[in-house]
C-alpha cells in the first residue's frame, strides 16, 4: 500500500511539475507581410526567434505567420500588434504615412548611407529624439536597407527627362515626392503589390533595394537598373521589428532579460550588415536574369539632387506644422549617420 502512494505521489508530482512546464510556456504570435523565403523572416526574425527561444530554456516560443496569414493588409501591422491582435511584427514603418512623423526622416533622399551604419544611427534615434513615436511598442529594433535605387521595364534612366511619363512605385511618402519632383507619375503600394502591378501595366517600375527583389521575383519583370554615384544613395526606410507592450509587460523578468538581450543596438547593427550582405547576391540574379545597369553622375546626378532638396525642405516644413522641429531632426538624423559611419 505505501508503494502504491508512494507511486501516486510521483505520479502526481510529475503532472504537476508537467504542467507548471507548460504554463511557462510563451507563445509570440509574429506577422510580416513579406512570405517566409525572404531574407527579413529566414535570415533575420527566424535566427532572433530560435536564439532567444534557446536562451529561453525553450520558454518563448515564437509562431510565424508570413504573407499576412492572420488577416488584413500591410498598413494595419502596426495596429495589430499595438492592439495585441499578434504580438510581433516586421513592417515598413513608411506604408502607414503620418504614423511616424519624426522616423520618417530616414526616408528622405540622399541621407543614407551603407545599412549597417544607417540602422545604428536611426536605433539611437528612436531611442532619444524620436522616441516619442514608438512609445506605444515594445521595440525590439528598428533598422533600415541597404541605399534603393530604380528599376524599370524597358526604359534605363539616365537623364532627368527619361523620368517623365513613367509611373513609378514609391514605398512612402517622401519617395513618391520625389518622383513626383523628377517628373514621374509616382504611385504609393506595399512590396507585395509590386508584381502584380509591373504584369499588368499599373507601373512601368520601381524604387526598391536589391535585396527584396528576389522575394517577389522583380529581377526577372524588370531589366533595367539605375543607382546613383556617391557616398548617399538615393533613400532608405526604416524597418520596424516591434512587439505589443502588454505582452512584453506580460513576461517575467527572466524572460524580459532575455527579448532585452536580444533588443536594441546591436541587433539593429546586425540587421545593417545582414542587409548589406544582401545587396549582392540579389544584384547577380538581375544581371543573369539579362539585366542592364547605369550609374547617375554628373550633371544629372546633381539635377536629381536639386529635386531631393526641395523635398527635404517641404519635409522639413511640414514637420514644423506638426509642432516639430524639422531641422533639428533632419541635422540629427544626418548627424548620427555620419557617426556610425566612421565607427563601423
Amino acid at each position: 500500500m505505501n508503494k502504491l502512494n508512494s507511486l501516486l505521489t510521483t505520479l502526481i508530482l510529475s503532472i504537476g511539475i508537467t504542467f507548471s512546464a507548460a504554463a511557462d510556456k510563451v507563445i509570440i504570435k509574429f506577422h510580416t507581410f513579406v512570405p517566409m523565403p525572404a531574407n527579413s523572416n529566414a535570415l533575420f526574425v527566424k535566427p532572433w526567434a530560435d536564439k532567444v527561444k534557446k536562451e529561453s530554456n525553450g520558454e518563448i516560443i515564437t509562431e510565424m505567420y508570413p504573407s499576412m496569414q492572420l488577416g488584413g493588409k500591410p498598413p494595419q501591422l502596426v495596429d495589430q500588434v499595438r492592439e495585441g491582435v499578434v504580438d510581433l511584427i516586421w513592417t515598413v514603418a513608411g506604408y502607414t504615412p503620418g504614423r511616424f512623423p519624426r522616423l520618417s526622416v530616414f526616408d528622405l533622399p540622399f541621407l543614407p548611407t551603407n545599412a549597417t551604419a544607417t540602422a545604428q544611427a536611426v536605433q539611437e534615434f528612436i531611442e532619444t529624439v524620436g522616441a516619442e513615436d514608438l512609445k506605444d511598442y515594445k521595440v525590439i529594433a528598428v533598422h533600415v536597407h541597404s541605399p534603393g535605387m530604380i528599376h524599370t521595364k524597358n526604359k534605363l534612366i539616365k537623364s532627368l527627362d527619361d523620368f517623365k511619363g513613367l509611373k513609378l512605385r514609391g514605398p512612402t511618402r517622401s519617395a513618391t515626392a520625389l518622383l513626383k519632383e523628377l517628373g514621374a507619375t509616382p504611385v504609393g503600394m506595399p512590396a507585395p503589390k509590386i508584381a502584380p502591378s509591373l504584369s499588368k501595366g499599373v507601373i512601368d517600375g520601381m524604387v526598391v533595394p536589391w535585396e527584396i527583389m528576389p522575394s517577389f521575383k522583380l529581377q526577372e519583370l524588370t531589366k533595367s537598373h539605375t543607382n546613383v554615384a556617391g557616398q548617399r544613395g538615393l533613400y532608405t526606410t526604416p524597418f520596424l521589428f516591434i512587439m505589443n507592450k502588454a505582452k512584453y509587460e506580460s513576461l517575467s523578468p527572466a524572460q524580459k532579460k532575455v527579448i532585452d538581450n536580444n533588443s536594441g543596438k546591436s541587433l539593429a547593427k546586425h540587421a545593417g550588415k545582414l542587409w548589406d550582405k544582401f545587396e549582392g547576391p540579389a544584384r547577380d540574379l538581375a544581371a543573369k536574369a539579362g539585366g542592364e545597369f547605369h550609374t547617375l553622375s554628373g550633371a544629372p546626378l546633381i539635377e536629381i539632387k536639386k529635386a531631393a532638396d526641395k523635398v527635404v525642405s517641404d519635409w522639413i516644413k511640414s514637420a514644423n506644422k506638426k509642432g516639430l522641429d524639422g531641422q533639428k531632426l533632419y541635422d540629427t538624423a544626418k548627424a548620427l549617420i555620419s557617426k556610425y559611419e566612421k565607427i563601423i
